[in-house]
């Protein structure tokens, strides 16, 4: 599934599959009835003391992306915004003015690794089950040539 970042003011396109606002803060200047905002994930942002703390101070980025990646895998919510993205295509919304250096961005990097992740487990897992019923096949083949071989 698709993963994208946009500005909550910028436009809304037909392609941004379901729209999340993943601020803890209502956007200023947005009215709510034009924000056209599937669902707003506030419990997803950063906490109040790293926000206030970050000030998006491009000089603190680095610190603050650390601190938040630790923050979302303690978070509950971003189980569900996993399940969700691995649905179907989903758009984080923001309203900071840098859009390199956001949690959005941050959000967005986490949740394709862990996506990632999960689908590699899967896959693996599957082979894991092609591999055991390799090995069953296998073995039952060789009860039976041992049978029929010490038979004689």
């Amino acid at each position: 599934m698709l993963i994208g970042i946009k500005r909550i003011y910028e436009k809304t396109d037909f392609g941004d599959g379901k729209r999340i606002l993943v601020d803890r803060l209502w956007p200023r200047g947005m009215r709510r009835s034009s924000a056209n905002i599937d669902t707003w994930m506030k419990d997803i942002a950063p906490s109040e003391s790293l926000r206030k703390w970050y000030a998006h101070d491009p000089a603190k980025w680095k610190t603050f992306e650390r601190r938040y990646r630790r923050e979302l895998e303690r978070n509950p919510a971003l189980i569900s915004l996993v399940k969700k993205a691995l649905r179907e295509d989903v758009t984080l919304i923001y309203a900071a003015r840098d859009m390199r250096r956001n949690n959005a961005v941050v959000l967005a990097n986490v949740l394709r690794v862990k996506i990632r992740k999960l689908k590699a487990a899967e896959n693996m897992n599957g082979h894991l089950a092609e591999a055991k019923m390799l090995n069953r096949s296998l073995s039952g083949f060789y009860a039976f040539l041992e049978f029929n071989l010490f038979e004689f």
